[in-house]
């Protein structure tokens, strides 16, 4: 792999961070692979069930990349997150997985905010 390679996959993972820090409110943060091993994360969350790979290519090889994270989640949920230049990021997951997925991803749903009377256009 050469080194644009690594370091957009570097920029994906830490991009990738941010965007589940924002959509779920958690702490996230960049795998280190290198200190954990072949089978650490590629992203690190406070959703201790989740095995997530990030997978920021053009060329996006989607059972490779699920083999990828069903062998090295061991027993947590395989989630692999994708993304191409200029698009938004997709979740590719089993479908069998898919109800423990909602059952993992529950608790760290938004809270919706409270209205106030001027979002809904009621000013005095």
């Amino acid at each position: 792999m050469g080194r644009f390679s690594r370091n957009k996959g570097k920029t994906g993972e830490r991009e990738l961070a941010h965007e589940l820090t924002r959509v779920f409110g958690v702490t996230a943060r960049r795998g280190v692979q290198f200190q954990g091993g072949p089978d650490s994360p590629d992203v690190v969350t406070e959703i201790s069930d989740l095995h997530i790979e990030c997978k920021r290519t053009e060329r996006f090889r989607l059972y490779e990349a699920l083999e990828q994270a069903v062998e090295d989640a061991k027993e947590k949920l395989p989630l692999v997150l994708h993304r191409s230049n200029k698009k938004p990021w997709v979740a590719v997951v089993r479908l069998d997985d898919l109800p423990r997925l909602t059952t993992i991803l529950a608790p760290f749903q938004p809270k919706p905010k409270p209205s106030t009377e001027k979002e809904h256009g009621d000013q005095n």
